[in-house]
């Protein structure tokens, strides 16, 4: 069967040949067709960045706005129509560096969308600039005596500021990476999905090697409703742990703490358009 989410006719794909993006796209891919999505029930989000070109190469509703700024419209749109399945895509930089501030607020809203973080721990649409998950010590055309700031841990400031589904994936593991994208869409609230991947033009460190050698995947028997543990867990570096850390279903969506929802009211889209009252009210304000 075709996957209605991939293009009949061959399409120019502007990532680099062995880029992570490929294979996140593919499992990205595989995971909406066995959701039984439908095309115009799915509507993708990004900034900028090479992680956020990632709507323009699926076939289906997609707004690209700002670097940085893919949750808010994400935001909105799920607020705008609850029906909707909204997914954002970004990458390091554009969603914990430029985003930083909207991911923030993000975890206290609760939107029901999901996130996936392309991590390659580098800019690479900017041609290799250290991002906020850069590792301490990596030189780049910029850092010329090597970065010292320690890297932001996006899953331990998720699990802390009590984001309901935080997981993270490898793009090399396209399967694994396919079920908890499933997951992750299938949650009702907040979720996000930090991706590790490569960045084989400009980031010769933390290559598909480092990434084989540096994870490992969660045990089966994991608790991942435990938030002190799951805590815990995020805490381990190199090797990195890999799998659901943490979901919970116990805080409400932003679109169900929006009173325009509340007491059974339907979406704006829903409400049929009453052309009487809408002539009376222009009349009335001639």
């Amino acid at each position: 069967m075709e996957n209605i989410f991939d293009f009949e006719n061959k399409i120019d794909i502007a990532w680099c040949p062995g880029c992570g993006n490929y294979s996140i796209r593919k499992a990205f891919l595989a995971a909406i067709k066995e959701l039984n999505l439908s095309q115009g029930n799915l509507v993708l989000v990004s900034g900028i960045g090479q992680a956020a070109k990632m709507p323009q190469y699926i076939n289906t509703n997609y707004f690209n706005g700002l670097h940085g700024r893919g949750i808010p419209p994400a935001t909105a749109i799920k607020a705008c129509n609850p029906d909707l399945n909204v997914v954002a895509f970004g990458g390091d930089g554009d969603m914990y560096g430029e985003g930083g501030n909207h991911f923030l607020h993000a975890t206290r809203r609760n939107p029901d969308i999901t996130l996936f973080v392309h991590n390659n721990m580098i800019y690479g649409l900017t041609k290799g600039q250290a991002s906020p998950t850069s590792e301490i010590g990596m030189k780049t055309k910029l850092q010329v005596f090597g970065v010292s700031e320690k890297p932001l841990n996006p899953i331990a400031l998720a699990i802390s500021l009590d984001v309901t589904f935080v997981a993270r994936a490898f793009s090399g593991h396209i399967e694994k990476t396919k079920e908890i994208m499933k997951k992750a869409i299938s949650h009702k609230g907040f979720a996000l999905v930090d991706i590790f991947q490569p960045c084989v033009s400009f980031n010769k460190i933390n290559t598909f090697k480092w990434f084989e050698d540096n994870t490992f995947y969660l045990p089966d028997d994991f608790n991942s409703s435990d938030r002190a543990r799951a805590f815990n867990k995020s805490l381990e570096e190199e090797p990195f742990p890999l799998g659901i850390f943490y979901k919970s279903n116990h805080r409400k969506t932003f679109e169900e703490n929006l009173e325009v929802f509340k007491n059974g009211k339907l979406p704006l889209y829903k409400n049929e358009l009453n052309k009487h009252k809408v002539e009376a009210e222009i009349r009335a304000k001639i």
